[in-house]
């Protein structure tokens, strides 16, 4: 007669198979939201670059929503659009406290042992 795992070490396995390729797309799309936003800060030096126009589509499309939400809420400060700076602090914190190395996943895989301390 076979005998049941616990239900502790169904959990562990489990969380040994999906955190790390979650751990991986979450950091690589705030990574990549981050450099976006990144983007949005420079292009703001640049009046004149249509943002709907080109490659720069690729920039303004993932961020633009957020942006529009953001800027009912907050006003330019001094003629000074401040809300792709308001997200990238944000983009960053959340990574950070979800992916960094100290953030939430990164320790629940630690202590999985999915990865080394």
């Amino acid at each position: 007669m076979e005998q049941a795992a616990p239900a502790g070490a169904d959990t562990l396995a489990l969380l040994r198979q999906v955190l790390p390729p979650v751990h991986l797309v979450l950091g690589l799309l705030l990574s990549a939201w981050t450099l976006l936003f990144l983007f949005r800060i420079v292009l703001t030096w640049y009046p004149q670059v249509d943002l709907s126009q080109g490659i720069w589509r690729v920039v303004a499309v993932p961020t633009e929503p957020l942006l529009a939400f953001t800027r009912r809420l907050i006003a330019p400060i001094g003629g000074v659009d401040v809300t792709p700076v308001i997200w990238l602090g944000l983009i960053s914190l959340v990574r950070e406290l979800l992916v960094g190395q100290q953030g939430l996943i990164t320790q629940v895989m630690i202590r999985a042992s999915v990865i080394p301390a």
